[in-house]
């Protein structure tokens, strides 16, 4: 995992400008550091070392068309692109150059092939500018289109905090699963819920046993996908259904491996969640690490937070602070982490959802995951790279999304009495101990403690007259104290930001 900076057009002088924005995203990568300046354009990257330790520097390249290129994320099936490249010539066994090849034999189109989490940037000295950003939007990037800077020249990175500070009211974020190039602008590639999945499958002669089949596969696979590396894996382990199911699959795949999965949770004393996360971790064998933080700690935690995860939304404030002191913790043991991030999206896990009808649920599914990229998935990679640590979301995988969507929403409704999320609960049968099956879902911030000690000091921070009187400075308007303390904290850091172009709020506080 790496920060990437890079620009198109660039004006003159203005590398050491651009070294300046590699810089500020050194926590990305700390063990290494390259640049290319090719007079049109630029490339510079920061390295975290998890696959090709001792290779895979870049800016990789120059490919056999003389094309270099920047990289952010892990590119799973690069075993298999390799292969279909069959006579080209690979300098590394990273897995970022099959990349630079699929662009340079058939354009950026071609990395609709890719599984795997990405932003890339490539460039060449012919003048050719390409750069992309995985479906799903599980690796950031960010950007000044060109028809909102009218300073020229386009710049990109994989944090908001790069970008100097006249740049920020232009700062965007790259839609996922789009490519830009000079000559055609922007383009998609490939979306996260495909075309004939957006409409709700009929009820009608659905196997609910082959579905619940087809769920466990996808996510086993994509669990064993996810675990590619040359450094040690481990699991966020906050108790809760989706990451014990996630830390089910990778101890089983650890031990086949003759290794054990180290896991770690966080939470205050005694919280739900530190309870049901020891609980999972005896019943798997994992070699556990448990943090506990109080009060004091959270509450002080929240500025850091906030321009962390450069956000002001309560909800992903309030689930980034514990986050945060978990992604310190486990940065001591391990490079990189999986997580249960998408469950929720995927199979209707949100209480606010259960009174839609098949139709509505569907819909909102799919806006859902359209709009993770800059809501839960923002906070899991920036709360992980601020402390050098890789993590991975195997229910994001394609082929898990590809199952999840396929089911009729009326298997995935809460009805009279039914569990959330019971089809994968069933699918998951015997991998873990009952009452963490079928717990009640907690709000990660809930769960953790993190809401019950957030809650009360903040809104202290703020009056009533405050509030009323700032309401109306977004739109939709401010819904809380602590998102009106948050988003202060949030323009402090990064003054001239325009927080309704770049930041996603949860429909509920």
């Amino acid at each position: 995992m790496c920060g990437i900076v890079a620009e198109y057009g660039q004006q003159k002088n203005q590398a050491q400008q651009l070294e300046r924005m590699l810089e500020r995203l050194t926590h990305r990568g700390p063990d290494d550091h390259g640049t290319v300046d090719l007079g049109h354009a630029w490339l510079g990257h920061r390295r975290l070392s998890i696959v090709d330790l001792d290779g895979g520097h870049q800016p990789l390249g120059p490919g056999e068309d003389g094309l270099h290129l920047v990289g952010n994320g892990e590119v799973y099936n690069h075993a298999d692109i390799r292969a279909q490249l069959s006579g080209t010539a690979f300098e590394t066994e990273s897995d970022n150059e099959v990349a630079l090849h699929l662009i340079g034999r058939d354009g950026p189109q071609a990395l609709a092939q890719l599984e795997g989490m990405f932003a890339f940037c490539a460039a060449d000295d012919a003048g050719h500018f390409v750069a992309a950003r995985d479906p799903v939007g599980i690796k950031p990037l960010y950007w000044t289109p060109p028809t909102r800077d009218p300073r020229g020249g386009v710049r990109f990175a994989s944090e908001m905090r790069a970008f100097a500070d006249a740049s920020l009211p232009y700062v965007e974020p790259f839609p996922p699963g789009c490519c830009w190039t000079p000559e055609h602008g922007l383009r998609r590639f490939a979306s996260v819920v495909p075309a004939e999945l957006r409409e709700p499958a009929d009820v009608s002669g659905a196997d609910r046993d082959a579905i619940i089949a087809q769920i466990a596969d996808s996510l086993e696979g994509s669990v064993r996908r996810q675990m590619m590396g040359d450094v040690r894996i481990g699991v966020f382990l906050s108790g809760g259904l989706d990451s014990s199911i996630v830390a089910a699959v990778a101890a089983r795949v650890a031990a086949e491996r003759g290794e054990r999965l180290p896991t770690f949770s966080v939470g205050t004393e005694g919280s739900p969640d530190a309870v049901a996360a020891r609980t999972v971790a005896d019943f798997l064998g994992t070699e556990h690490h448990h943090t506990t933080y109080d009060a004091d700690q959270a509450l002080g935690a929240v500025p850091e937070v906030v321009r962390c995860i450069e956000s002001f939304d309560p909800s992903l404030v309030r689930s980034a602070v514990p986050n945060l002191f978990l992604a310190r913790a486990a940065a001591e043991h391990v490079k990189v982490v999986l997580t249960g991030e998408g469950a929720d999206e995927l199979f209707a896990g949100y209480a606010y959802v259960r009174d839609l009808d098949d139709e509505a649920l569907h819909a909102e599914l799919v806006r859902t995951l359209e709009g993770l990229h800059d809501l839960n998935l923002q906070r899991c990679d920036r709360v992980t790279m601020a402390h050098g640590l890789e993590a991975r979301v195997p229910f994001l995988d394609r082929a898990v999304i590809d199952v999840a969507m396929r089911i009729p929403p009326a298997l995935k409704r809460t009805t009279g009495g039914t569990a959330e999320k019971a089809l994968l609960r069933e699918a998951f049968h015997g991998w873990l101990p009952d009452e963490i099956l079928w717990r009640d879902k907690a709000e990660f911030g809930d769960g953790s403690g993190a809401r019950d000690v957030l809650a009360e000091a903040v809104d202290a921070l703020v009056s009533d007259e405050e509030f009323e009187g700032a309401r109306g400075e977004l739109d939709p308007p401010v819904r809380s104290k602590q998102e009106l303390w948050f988003l202060r904290v949030l323009r402090a850091h990064l003054p001239g930001l325009q927080a309704e172009r770049t930041v996603g709020r949860w429909a509920t506080t």
